[in-house]
């Protein structure tokens, strides 16, 4: 076994020249932990970072990923915010800087025409899903609502359609039973680093593949509200189940009323208890379960009025009978 490091130079994925001699420059809109990890990597291959162009934070979000902009500031790169990114005093600004390549990493603003313009070597995205499946907005949540079994990250060229440009490259990943949205991106974020790692010194070298998307494979998915994620309980135990994994913590968590209150469902498991009658919510020995419109689902983590609490305490505040839940 060695006991030093060995030097960047036999590092796989990287070479020396590429880190100390900068050949490309870029500017990069990224965003979130998929911004974070894939700027690291630019930085790793000694792309010569211009700009980064990010968001600020939302006081009314629940910030759980880390900071492109304290990455950048720790490297030293100039960092702008702008509500708009295609406002004609950004679009100057960027186009100054005369870089190689756009890069957006979970960047939430499209980026037009006279912005796609300016990079001389193209426009490059890192979307979260197996393109040409789930183009659009929240990919990873989509994915598990609809029961896949596998997602991924996909490095493609940008055009003014989103998530349509050629694919550069891609990396899949697993979605397990059981997985929340927050397992599922913590492996799409690193499906995308692996997928930029691996292509970006054939993308610097200007050798990269590109594939043209069969759009005709996929489909195009907007964004969600709060309201999407209210429990039908009629639904199969199955699809609950997918609702409640996609929406889980740290996102909002699926919505009912039980009791006259409301109720969020945090956590689920399938089972194979048999049950006929209204949807409903009741405990035995020890445990909560839901009546579905087909199936039973255990329900493992649950708050009720905002207070979270076990099956236990429910049973002796509210009684283990089945109870059904508000229309």
């Amino acid at each position: 076994m060695r006991d030093e490091l060995e030097p960047a130079s036999e590092l796989k994925g990287f070479s020396q020249s590429s880190i100390l001699n900068p050949q490309s420059s870029a500017v990069v809109f990224a965003y979130h932990n998929v911004g974070v990890r894939c700027l690291s990597v630019l930085l790793a291959h000694g792309v010569a970072v211009k700009l980064v162009v990010t968001h600020c934070d939302n006081p009314g979000e629940n910030i759980w990923f880390g900071s492109v902009a304290d990455l950048a500031a720790l490297h030293g790169i100039p960092v702008i915010t702008p509500d708009n990114p295609n406002a004609p005093e950004v679009v100057e600004q960027i186009r100054a800087l005369q870089p190689d390549f756009f890069f957006s990493f979970y960047y939430r603003e499209m980026l037009k025409a006279p912005l796609l313009a300016i990079p001389q070597q193209g426009a490059l995205n890192m979307h979260g899903s197996l393109l040409p499946k789930y183009r659009g907005r929240v990919p990873v949540n989509w994915a598990i609502i609809r029961g896949e079994t596998e997602t991924g990250a996909t490095l493609h060229y940008m055009t003014e359609k989103p998530d349509n440009g050629d694919i550069v490259a891609q990396q899949a990943v697993p979605i397990l039973p059981d997985d929340t949205a927050l397992h599922v991106f913590q492996k799409v974020t690193v499906a995308a680093e692996m997928a930029l790692n691996g292509v970006l010194p054939a993308l610097l070298a200007g050798r990269a593949p590109r594939m043209k998307q069969d759009l005709t494979q996929g489909a195009y998915f907007g964004g969600r509200r709060a309201e999407d994620g209210v429990i039908d309980w009629k639904q199969s135990a199955q699809d609950i189940h997918n609702l409640v994994r996609a929406v889980a913590p740290p996102y909002p968590g699926a919505a009912t009323r039980l009791l006259n209150k409301p109720m969020r469902i945090l956590q689920t498991l399938k089972t194979r208890i048999a049950a006929a009658g209204n949807p409903a919510f009741y405990v035995n020995e020890g445990c909560a379960y839901a009546v579905c419109g087909q199936g039973v689902l255990r329900i493992v983590r649950f708050e009720l009025d905002g207070i979270e609490m076990s099956a236990a305490q429910f049973a002796a505040a509210y009684g283990s009978e089945k109870i059904e839940f508000n229309r």
